[in-house]
């Protein structure tokens, strides 16, 4: 498996079969030159996970792609032309890497603020990427997404979620303009679970 890191919390996970794009949102870096594209997975609705326009130009180059996405997703999608299909807790899929989905809610930013579904993904068995949410699969993580920072946490909860989960390979994301990135990934470095080797993605793959 290879991970690439297109900006914020967008990635491409691909292996000798499938290539699959994860939340494509507002601060992705140019998407323009994705192609091959098995499918594209999308966590929740908010604009820095799902920016519509950059989804549209993704799928000029990537017709055949199938979108996966959650319920609110979907229905923003919609109104934009766009046929997805609505995953949640439980559902697997093949989409040519086998696809298990989790969780069922955005984590809580403030009271007064509605809930929005989130759904994560485990991908190949192996990486998993949550979205906007500290989800605890049930099973053991090899790769595992860490976010840096957000309205949504702080870094101790990124921290505690990194030890309950305890992958062998954590890859930061969700940093996008965080002056603080460099030093909260040392302290996962740090303060995660013993033996977890912490790699910084950019655009370059890195097989793990």
């Amino acid at each position: 498996m290879r991970l690439q890191k297109l900006g914020h919390s967008c990635l491409l996970v691909e292996d000798a079969v499938a290539r699959l794009l994860l939340d494509p949102g507002c601060f992705s870096e140019d998407l323009s030159d994705i192609d091959g594209l098995t499918g594209v997975l999308v966590t929740h609705v908010h604009d820095d996970h799902l920016d519509v326009t950059r989804l549209l130009d993704v799928l000029k180059r990537n017709p055949s792609a199938l979108i996966v996405c959650d319920e609110a997703s979907a229905a923003v999608l919609a109104d934009h032309g766009v046929t997805s299909r609505v995953v949640r807790e439980g559902d697997r899929l093949d989409m040519g890497m086998p696809v298990d989905v989790f969780g069922r809610q955005h984590a809580p930013i403030h009271p007064e603020l509605p809930d929005v579904p989130n759904v994560g993904y485990l991908i190949a068995d192996r990486f998993f990427f949550a979205g906007d949410a500290f989800t605890i699969p049930d099973r053991p993580i090899d790769v595992l997404a860490v976010p840096v920072g957000g309205a949504w946490m702080k870094a101790a909860e990124a921290i505690d979620w990194l030890r309950a989960v305890h992958p062998r390979h954590v890859v930061p994301v969700h940093d996008h303009g965080n002056v603080f990135a460099p030093w909260i990934c040392q302290l996962f470095a740090e303060l995660g679970p013993p033996g977890a080797a912490v790699t910084v993605l950019d655009r370059d793959p890195v097989a793990f």
